[in-house]
């Protein structure tokens, strides 16, 4: 696993999802995969939920290749839990930021682990949450 101080940049869902997942869309699984192979990141217990129950969906993955996938999140990269901090200040921004309830979960992770970018294709590109974390599409323009 990757020291949490070397790590800037914490990784949604949906990215891993598109690099897992063969798309339609080739040039957001290209972009994915890309990104994933050239970084570590910081990612949630959420996150690794989030893409399992997704590739034992959609892509039919069985018991050993989950077993396998998760093995390989917690080698490869850094591995926020969800604890009563990160609840809690997740209701907080979802007060402030009006995220989605699991949105404002993952939000909180990231700046719990003092991350500087948060790959999400879904959370507003560019919005800067408490002057310290700031949200990139990986699919958008400025990626």
């Amino acid at each position: 696993m990757a020291e949490t101080s070397l790590v800037n940049y914490f990784l949604d869902s949906n990215t891993w999802l598109y690099a897992f997942i063969e798309s339609q869309d080739q040039m957001k699984s290209d972009r994915a995969k890309r990104l994933i192979h050239d970084n570590v990141f910081i990612i949630s217990a959420q996150v690794i939920n989030e893409v399992c129950i997704n590739l034992i969906r959609k892509a039919h993955f069985d018991e050993v290749g989950i077993q396998q996938l998760i093995v390989s999140f917690y080698l490869e990269h850094y591995v926020v839990d969800i604890t009563r901090e990160v609840l809690l200040r997740a209701s907080e921004i979802r007060s402030r930021y009006r995220f989605s309830f699991w949105d404002s979960i993952i939000v909180s992770s990231a700046l719990n682990a003092n991350a500087a970018i948060l790959y999400s294709e879904d959370m507003g590109d560019g919005l800067v949450v408490d002057g310290r974390l700031t949200i990139r599409n990986p699919f958008g323009p400025s990626a």
